[in-house]
């Protein structure tokens, strides 16, 4: 099993952040995936399929006053990209901010991150230990 990810290389997940990576590196374990990262460029957003998905949500929206979070998870659930509706939910749980590890502590998971012989920076694959 493999998961590919798109990603636009800003700065909160880059892979060079270490909570980051370790939470990936967890995910591709528990989940035994094979977890590929494939970095845009700078400037490349629209090659990104997430930033078409804002792009339609935005258009369902058309300026409506969204005045609440009901409202907005109202919304959002009612669109449809390819004839499909998402998933909505509201994530309640605070995000901590400001983890780190150590370089020792991110060592381990530093030499999962396979990274790629002529794209080192845009490419790289987490494969699963299976325990």
């Amino acid at each position: 099993r493999r998961l590919h990810i798109e990603l636009d290389n800003g700065p909160e997940i880059n892979s060079s952040r270490t909570q980051f990576m370790k939470r990936l590196t967890e995910l591709a374990d528990r989940h035994r995936l094979v977890i590929e990262l494939a970095y845009l460029p700078p400037y490349h957003s629209k090659y990104n399929p997430i930033e078409r998905c804002w792009g339609i949500l935005e258009q369902h929206w058309n300026g409506a006053l969204l005045r609440s979070v009901a409202l907005v998870l109202l919304w959002a659930a009612t669109m449809t990209w390819r004839k499909i509706h998402p998933l909505v939910r509201e994530t309640t749980k605070p995000y901590q901010r400001g983890v780190r590890l150590t370089r020792e502590e991110f060592a381990p998971v530093a030499r999962r991150l396979l990274r790629s012989a002529t794209l080192p920076k845009w490419s790289l694959i987490i494969q699963p230990v299976c325990r």
